[in-house]
């Protein structure tokens, strides 16, 4: 079984790609929807106790935790310490239960995989891209989101340039859906033939 890691920075169509992947049936595993039910589950707990008050409902309040670590950028390798390795032990149940199924290659959606090292932990990387300035347009339509932000978060990215250099398949998500559509596709393709 092939293990295609996809990744790309914040605004740059990784999800939409991603969706385009199972809409073709290949079996995708999003670590951002595991720590979404992560932060409702088994990472409570210790979330809380290093970042007290991010809590509310049972339920990690993710713009709280988030304030929280603008505040104090320096703590954000402490979350990681904690989240890191639970994402990483769903991402290792998809796998099994993948290759018992018998598929010939699956999708790990990692945002972080070069700056987590994730690379080493996958068969072939599809990097998603896109114009500087779609982006910029793409991430500040999010709720929640400012220029600060944004600017934090592009400082722990790899840089796409960087990326796009580093990848076996790029798709450019500058253009239409049914451009990008045919370009996922085109991937699927190459993959099928190993």
């Amino acid at each position: 079984m092939i293990i295609v890691g996809l990744t790309g920075s914040i605004g740059m169509g990784k999800s939409t790609t991603a969706q385009m992947f199972r809409e073709l049936g290949v079996p995708v595993n999003d670590a951002d929807e595991v720590v979404h039910d992560l932060y409702r589950g088994e990472a409570v707990a210790p979330v809380e106790a290093a970042f007290p008050g991010v809590v509310r409902d049972g339920v990690i309040d993710r713009a709280e935790l988030s304030r929280q670590l603008l505040d104090r950028p320096d703590r954000l390798g402490e979350l990681e310490r904690i989240v890191h390795p639970l994402v990483r032990a769903r991402e290792q149940e998809f796998i099994a239960r993948n290759r018992t199924a018998g598929a010939p290659f699956v999708v790990l959606d990692i945002p972080l995989l070069y700056e987590t090292k994730a690379e080493t932990r996958v068969d072939r990387v599809v990097v998603v891209t896109c114009d500087p300035e779609t982006q910029r347009q793409r991430v500040l339509k999010r709720p929640g989101m400012t220029a600060e932000k944004f600017a934090m978060i592009l400082a722990r990215q790899v840089p796409d340039s960087e990326k796009r250099a580093r990848a076996d398949y790029i798709i450019d998500t500058s253009h239409s859906f049914d451009v990008t559509r045919k370009q996922v596709g085109a991937v699927v393709d190459r993959l099928r033939v190993g």
